[in-house]
């Protein structure tokens, strides 16, 4: 089943453990498994990924195909994000400015549930399901909700078999 990157995976990648300096395989691997079908991303992440100004976004730009980033536009991705939005809306548990905020279509988040669940695919962040969240909406809340997969990046890698080997300088 293929995968479904959320922004934060990028993002914290970049920031922490799989920083390019550190480990440009990871990185590697990223644009590897998508030539090969196995992730994807979408073209909402992509922006927020822009919007950030610095080397994750010239990596974006310059490395990663554009092929990584599916449009959103489509009518089957646009019925599910109706859905997720429906969804968190009548939910009770979160406060107006959390669905006011999971609504913005601007965000990433909503559109990430949507895609995967229009097109199968499992999603790939590291937002954690949170039962009772009430001033945030976890993307896990959704997913599970609508019936998406989930997992984190480690889990992804482990399942699509990627190892990270270390050069002696």
């Amino acid at each position: 089943m293929p995968y479904v990157i959320d922004t934060n995976v990028f993002v914290e990648a970049k920031r922490r453990y799989y920083a390019f300096d550190l480990c440009p395989g990871f990185w590697d691997a990223l644009c590897w498994q998508q030539g090969a079908g196995a992730i994807f991303s979408i073209d909402r992440v992509r922006k927020e990924i822009e919007d950030g100004a610095d080397d994750l976004t010239t990596w974006v730009k310059d490395v990663m195909p554009v092929a990584c980033f599916a449009d959103t536009t489509t009518s089957d991705v646009a019925q599910q994000y109706a859905g997720a939005i429906n969804w968190v809306t009548a939910n009770p548990d979160f406060t107006d400015a959390a669905k006011a905020e999971f609504a913005t279509v601007d965000r990433a988040d909503a559109w990430v549930v949507a895609f995967a669940k229009a097109k199968g695919h499992t999603v790939v962040t590291h937002e954690v399901l949170r039962p009772g969240a009430k001033s945030r909406v976890p993307i896990p809340n959704v997913c599970q909700a609508l019936g998406v997969p989930f997992i984190d990046t480690f889990d992804m890698l482990r399942a699509l078999g990627t190892q990270f080997s270390w050069l002696a300088p």
